[in-house]
């Protein structure tokens, strides 16, 4: 079996860690595979840390010690954010409106990483996203 380089979208990470019931079992069960490489981007700390300032997510702490705390405790890569990646989004087609995962995309281009997310507004991107074997 081939190892994954799999970029997290922020639901999934947050469905991960609190054992949500909403995280597909496929996804689970390749975020736990040992030999694949799992990646949270600081643009997924950036996003849960805004909306838990306005209200929008509930954490069991701050979101900017709780999520890194989180990543590390599940070994996970931190993924920071390049100037290539910024300069991708020039040539990304306008499918999404969404900073955060527009930026999320433009990553996983740069870094050839696979897409771990049910966000049918980044399927709609000619990407490499994990689907069912």
């Amino acid at each position: 079996m081939k190892n994954l380089r799999l970029l997290l979208d922020t639901h999934i990470f947050l469905w991960f860690i609190t054992a949500d019931k909403q995280l597909p079992a496929y996804m689970k069960e390749k975020i736990l595979q040992p030999n694949n490489e799992i990646y949270l981007s600081v643009v997924s700390i950036w996003e849960a840390i805004i909306k838990q300032k306005l209200g929008k997510l509930s954490l069991p702490q701050p979101a900017e010690h709780y999520l890194p705390t989180q990543r590390e405790r599940h070994l996970m890569l931190s993924l920071p954010v390049n100037e290539a990646c910024v300069v991708r989004l020039a040539q990304l087609p306008a499918l999404h409106r969404d900073p955060f995962d527009r930026m999320l995309i433009c990553q996983a281009i740069e870094n050839d990483l696979t897409i771990v997310t049910v966000d049918k507004a980044i399927r709609a991107y000619p990407i490499q996203l994990l689907d069912k074997d």
